[in-house]
């Protein structure tokens, strides 16, 4: 297969990320910021091409609390299938398609603010080789965002409330060990202009992400595989300390078992673990300030739980659904 006319694509598609980004300058956070372990659990959230990379229908529910703050977000993606022709008595299974699709709802209340956000994701994914193995995908999210300000009568700030559109693109690399993505959020920026002081209600901006990692299969037979992973993500004016843009990750799959360490924050400590059965998961995610005792500072804790579909009902288990 001739990978020219798909290099020369992604090319172009990184450049115009870039341009959007340069001439587009703002500030503020990404949407939605919690809860933190979606970009562990389910980077999809902030690179729809991934959307419909697995061969699986999947459904998770994240939650979180830090102190008074909590969120939650409810998503999921899956590959659209087609029916394969049958031949004689054959159990007719059905063929992917190259459209993913997606989408997610968040609820999010931090401080004096609650946001809440609706989405719908769709992708399309190009085979590299013969064997199905390889492929590269691009995504696109459409999102409307409603943002609740309560107000702040100290400093003579009204209460208000705000509904807006924002969308993001991306594009992801994938094979059966390596995976590379670059996506772009919120690229309509926010739709509010801060005041002589630079106050804003809303928290939300032009964000860039970089994500990649690699599988190191370290026991085929007990199924145990070491994943380092990186993602960067930083503003478009890229305003941000280096070590707050980078943050690497390390998982650990152990048969039905999986565990690992998110440096959101390099001021904190973090470990994540999910455990697996055959069609669904549960998994925690947890974020505590090093050198302060728990009482002090509160521990961020996240719940995630999964339900994995397949749409290949063979009659053997597919039970490696991660």
């Amino acid at each position: 297969m001739h990978l020219k006319p798909y290099i020369s694509l992604v090319t172009k598609v990184l450049l115009l990320l870039v341009l959007t980004f340069y001439f587009y300058p703002s500030d503020g956070q990404t949407t939605p910021q919690f809860p933190v372990s979606y970009r562990v659990f389910n980077p999809v959230i902030f690179n729809p091409a991934i959307a419909g990379s697995k061969d699986f229908f999947s459904i998770d529910l994240l939650a979180g609390k830090y102190g008074e703050s909590n969120s939650q977000l409810l998503s999921g993606n899956a590959r659209l299938t087609k029916k394969a022709p049958e031949y004689f008595s054959s159990y007719n299974s059905p063929e992917f398609t190259n459209i993913g699709i997606g989408g997610y709802l968040f609820n999010e209340k931090t401080d004096s603010i609650r946001t809440l956000g609706i989405s719908g994701t769709g992708s399309y994914h190009i085979q590299l080789d013969d064997n199905a193995l390889s492929f590269l995908s691009f995504g696109v999210t459409a999102k409307v965002l409603y943002n609740d300000y309560q107000g702040n009568p100290d400093l003579s700030k009204p209460a208000k409330s705000t509904t807006y559109p924002n969308f993001d693109v991306g594009i992801y690399y994938y094979n059966t060990n390596l995976f590379a993505g670059l996506s772009a959020t919120n690229l309509l920026g926010n739709p509010e202009t801060p005041d002589s002081t630079g106050f804003t209600t809303l928290a939300v901006s032009r964000q860039l992400f970089l994500q990649v990692g690699y599988k190191f299969v370290i026991s085929k037979s007990l199924n145990i595989i070491i994943e380092p992973s990186l993602i960067v993500n930083s503003d478009d004016s890229f305003s941000g300390e280096v070590t707050d843009m980078i943050k690497p990750s390390l998982r650990l799959y152990a048969g039905k078992f999986s565990l690992g360490t998110f440096f959101n924050d390099f001021d904190n400590t973090s470990f994540f673990f999910q455990f697996k059965y055959p069609k669904f998961y549960v998994g925690t995610y947890f974020e505590m300030v090093n050198g302060s005792p728990f009482y002090k500072s509160p521990i961020r804790a996240e719940l995630t739980l999964g339900l994995n579909i397949s749409a290949i009902k063979s009659g053997f288990s597919r039970e490696n659904h991660w």
